[in-house]
């Protein structure tokens, strides 16, 4: 799935308007002890993500397991509901829309949920779980329920016979691919897809991949990937946000981040991507970052990264910093980036000193 990637920055497709932009989100999940089940604290899966994401594009969602990624998906698609902050989805804010009033955008926005096995009915066949979109949102399309479903499941690479067909009667990349026809049975302008081939063999991801590619080629979609190999990421998307502890800590587009990494946590991320070639391997310098990613219950004060960063300084401990724009198009939450040039970097410590001014000021 790793591919050599010399293309420009100018290469990678121009994308369309603003489609779902996200503002301060923040998930916390409340922990409670004791018979009176009173609050003694909160798990701080998601907290406080800026970002934007254009029609036709993808953009995924990296990280280390327990980031938030997936508690992000689930907010984008309103199965959770959010502690704070704000989702404006085509200019109208979301956020809090009662379950009635969601049913309707229901049919723009989908999910691709990561477990094969457990995100169909094994009890309904293939027609019926394909179909039961039309019948939850009360469409009836054109030549019937029936003859749609079974167009879809030839547009995924499964036959029209396997209608009548039940999930345990097939593999896991068919299963996935069932998945897969559900989302798009009522033609969906976003799709969120919560690490879509992580579950399936090496063997079958990349089919999966390219039939995600060929549909939103087809169907203009906009997907949100969420996934944690950064080879497949690399082949798929446009623009990359890295995620540490529930914050967003770099955010840029695929060559820029793969070619010049602005945060630590992200060169690390990349120097453990396999690679297929002894020569290149040997060359690389393997970054292993000390200890475990600390407990989202508690994290660290200012730059949740400091604990475990080999560039930590007494400001890290002190000062949150911002995530700023330091290269064109290329976002980083760090005092100290890496690749940046001396006047990149003395920006983004000023950018810092002066948000740790504004604290100290409120405070």
């Amino acid at each position: 799935m790793t591919t050599a990637n010399t293309e420009p920055a100018s290469a990678l497709p121009k994308l369309g308007e603003e489609l779902l932009s996200v503002q301060g989100l923040v998930k916390h999940f409340p922990i409670r002890k004791g018979l009176l089940q009173r609050q003694s604290g909160a798990v701080q899966a998601v907290d406080g993500l800026d970002f934007s994401v254009r029609k036709g594009e993808t953009l995924s969602l990296v990280g280390e397991s327990g980031c938030g990624k997936t508690t992000t998906g689930r907010l984008l698609t309103r199965l959770l509901e959010p502690t704070a902050g704000k989702i404006v989805f085509e200019g109208h804010d979301v956020t809090h829309l009662s379950e009635g009033k969601m049913r309707p955008l229901r049919r723009d926005i989908q999910m691709i949920f990561q477990d094969p096995y457990g995100s169909l009915n094994p009890r309904h066949t293939v027609g019926k779980i394909v179909g039961a979109p039309y019948r939850l949102q009360g469409v009836k399309p054109e030549g019937g329920v029936k003859k749609t479903v079974q167009e879809l499941l030839e547009l995924v690479g499964l036959s029209p016979e396997h209608y009548n067909r039940y999930p345990h009667e097939f593999s896991g990349g068919q299963r996935q691919r069932i998945g897969i026809a559900r989302t798009l049975a009522l033609r969906p302008k976003l799709i969120v897809a919560d690490e879509p081939v992580s579950a399936l063999d090496v063997s079958i991801q990349a089919q999966v991949v390219n039939l995600l590619e060929d549909l939103q080629t087809e169907f203009d979609l906009t997907y949100v990937m969420i996934a944690h190999d950064l080879s497949v990421v690399r082949h798929v998307s446009d623009r990359v946000a890295v995620m540490y502890l529930g914050k967003i800590v770099e955010l840029a587009d695929r060559v820029s981040l793969y070619e010049k990494p602005m945060h630590p946590y992200t060169l690390a991320l990349l120097s453990a991507v396999p690679i297929p070639d002894t020569k290149r391997k040997t060359q690389r310098e393997r970054i292993r970052l000390q200890g475990d990613v600390p407990s989202p219950i508690n994290p660290p004060p200012a730059c949740r990264f400091h604990t475990r960063c080999w560039k930590a300084q007494d400001i890290c401990k002190t000062i949150a910093p911002p995530l700023l724009e330091i290269a064109p198009g290329h976002q980083s939450a760090c005092h100290f980036p890496e690749n940046a040039t001396e006047e990149q970097a003395a920006r983004a410590l000023k950018a810092a000193e002066q948000v740790g001014t504004a604290d100290a000021t409120r405070v």
